[in-house]
């Protein structure tokens, strides 16, 4: 029962969430850790980002009947009662903002609520169910890890936290499109207007393009504004044309799902090693 709990939290978005707040707390300390107050805002902003997905899981659980990549977590199996999961979700959001509006700063406890709004009202509520445009206005929500580390420490949104914002954002859409074309006719038949099932493969590649085209200058500006050195600088140009040139190869490959599965892995480890990197080479460092 215990494990089925935690499952609904989606405990490996949260770790990658985790990871990219910790990065924007680093960035904006420069190596000048108030470690307590690192804890809080890691264990805050978690809680707010489970009781999102466990609210998304709450929400979605008739749809999720429909697909063989969720038909059977904890929800759609009856193996946990909906009103159950409900509280729980509430719980952890309550829990998790009391600590970022207490603990952390106002401003964090801000931004954590507009992630869950932004994740469970725009996002889960409405435009899965109605618009394509659910992934790239759903991003808002998985850009707010970043800025809540970051602005746990400066108080303020500056352009520091902006362009981690930017960072975030632009990397979700073409990352979670590699996955939605290697599982279109599941989301099809569950019902969801992605872009893919919408307008076609072919459109869905051509439209990851664009994102990924504006981490070049998104990177170039993290260096420009002095957050972070060369080491950054050349890794962050380096893996965004890497993952651009493949995303571009895309739209004359044979095998759309290899390609597609080659993509994912991409996006993940370029999030993974740009938040690295960013770490080790933040200025200011000793």
């Amino acid at each position: 029962m215990f494990k089925e709990y935690v499952a609904l939290t989606k405990p490996k978005l949260i770790r990658l969430n985790a990871f990219a707040a910790f990065g924007g707390f680093w960035v904006a300390s420069k190596w000048d850790i108030d470690w307590v107050l690192m804890i809080y805002m890691l264990i805050g902003s978690g809680l707010v980002m489970a009781s999102a997905c466990v609210i998304n899981n709450y929400w979605d659980r008739e749809l999720d009947k429909k697909m063989e990549r969720t038909k059977n977590r904890a929800l759609p199996t009856n193996r946990l009662k909906p009103a159950n999961v409900l509280i729980y979700g509430i719980v952890l959001g309550i829990v998790g903002s009391v600590i970022l509006f207490a603990l952390v700063n106002p401003l964090s406890g801000w931004l954590g609520l507009l992630g869950f709004f932004a994740y469970v009202v725009v996002y889960t509520m409405w435009l899965k169910r109605t618009s394509t445009w659910s992934t790239s206005i759903g991003g808002i929500s998985g850009a707010m890890p970043p800025v809540i580390g970051y602005c746990a420490v400066t108080g303020s949104v500056d352009a520091g936290a902006w362009i981690l914002f930017a960072l975030l954002f632009l990397w979700q859409p073409a990352h979670f499109w590699s996955l939605a074309i290697r599982r279109v006719e599941e989301y099809r038949e569950a019902g969801f207007p992605l872009l893919p099932v919408v307008k076609g493969i072919k459109r869905t590649k051509l439209q990851m393009n664009p994102y990924i085209v504006l981490l070049i200058p998104t990177g170039i500006l993290m260096f420009t504004y002095g957050y972070v050195g060369y080491a950054f600088l050349i890794i962050s140009l380096l893996g965004s044309v890497l993952w651009l040139v493949h995303t571009l190869a895309g739209l004359k490959t044979a095998d759309t799902n290899k390609w597609a599965r080659t993509n994912f892995f991409i996006s993940i480890n370029y999030l993974m090693i740009v938040f690295l990197v960013m770490i080790v080479d933040t200025n200011g460092a000793v």
